[in-house]
């Protein structure tokens, strides 16, 4: 069944729930587009061979890149990066971690992404392991403090949008009442389709979607192991458990239900279908992961081949 909204009472008794931040704009869905790229594939390489792939990848169409934060470069100055070398994209955070630096820092980086690229960076932000800690109160003192974080330098006209990342029905309305939106990572359709009756019609909502273009058994596997890296984390098994699947799904690296489920694999024209069902489903954007490319010129073929299925939207 759904998750029901949350109680009246509980929203009293927790302080930074239902406050909505001043400062944090809209996200410009128009210009964000229906479907970005998201990937870590750019933390596994120099970037001598990066820059030429984002070239190729705004020839071909791409609007918005979304980079995660785990362990590879940090999250804005590689923003930075991938801002400066293209002239239209729209760089994401999905995410930058509030445990790895302090509010004011994440503020100043957020304003000095603005001011440099109007209207082209997305300030996505995700809390990290806090045992003990309870993080809507932490989340919410983080955004107070960057409400309120002062520089030297002349503020931006338009500071950037943030989103939060949401894996429960807490969080994301959480993320609906006090930024601009919520991004979800490694979600099936019904997932999506619960955070859009939760957060209402209006907010922002994007939804990450792995993807495999090709043989579907070779596929399968990938989609196998990606899968079985997340399956280790409480907060991901957590998920799948409220959309229903089982300690049985979970275990091996996880069922073909599980894996189908979130994992588009197979022809082009199949994972399109996929990315068409997420969009219906409630999503404003679609960040499509394409598993086991090379980063460079097979990741640019991907896409061009599914934005070839996907036609316009």
């Amino acid at each position: 069944m759904p998750d029901q909204p949350l109680a009246t009472t509980e929203n009293e008794l927790n302080p930074f729930l239902g406050q909505r931040a001043h400062y944090a704009p809209a996200v410009d869905k128009a210009r964000l587009g229906s479907v970005g790229l998201w990937t870590f594939d750019f933390d596994l390489q120099p970037w001598s061979a990066v820059r030429p792939t984002l070239e190729r990848l705004e020839k071909e169409g791409v609007g918005t890149i979304w980079i995660p934060e785990l362990f590879g470069r940090d999250a804005f100055t590689q923003a930075g990066m991938l801002l400066g070398a293209t002239d239209r994209m729209i760089v994401a955070n999905g995410i930058a971690r509030i445990d790895w630096r302090s509010a004011r820092a994440t503020a100043a980086a957020g304003m000095t992404l603005a001011d440099a690229y109007p209207g082209r960076h997305v300030l996505g932000l995700g809390v990290g392991p806090f045992p003990g800690a309870d993080p809507f109160a932490l989340l919410g003192s983080y955004l107070e403090d960057m409400a309120q974080a002062s520089t030297s330098f002349p503020p931006p006209n338009t500071p950037p949008p943030i989103v939060l990342a949401a894996h429960g029905p807490r969080m994301a309305e959480f993320g609906a009442q006090r930024t601009a939106g919520v991004h979800s990572y490694l979600v099936t359709v019904e997932h999506t389709a619960r955070l859009r009756e939760r957060i209402g019609a209006t907010t922002f909502l994007t939804a990450e979607q792995a993807v495999v273009i090709g043989d579907p058994a070779s596929a399968r596997e990938a989609a196998r192991f990606h899968v079985g890296l997340y399956l280790r984390t409480p907060y991901n098994v957590n998920k799948f458990r409220r959309l229903g699947f089982t300690d049985e799904d979970m275990s091996g690296g996880g069922s073909d239900r599980l894996l189908d489920a979130l994992v588009a694999y197979g022809p082009a024209a199949t994972v399109a279908q996929r990315i068409r069902e997420q969009l219906a489903a409630g999503a404003d954007h679609v960040g499509v992961q394409f598993l086991g490319t090379d980063g460079g010129t097979g990741l640019c073929a991907a896409w061009a081949e599914l934005a070839g299925a996907l036609g316009t939207i």
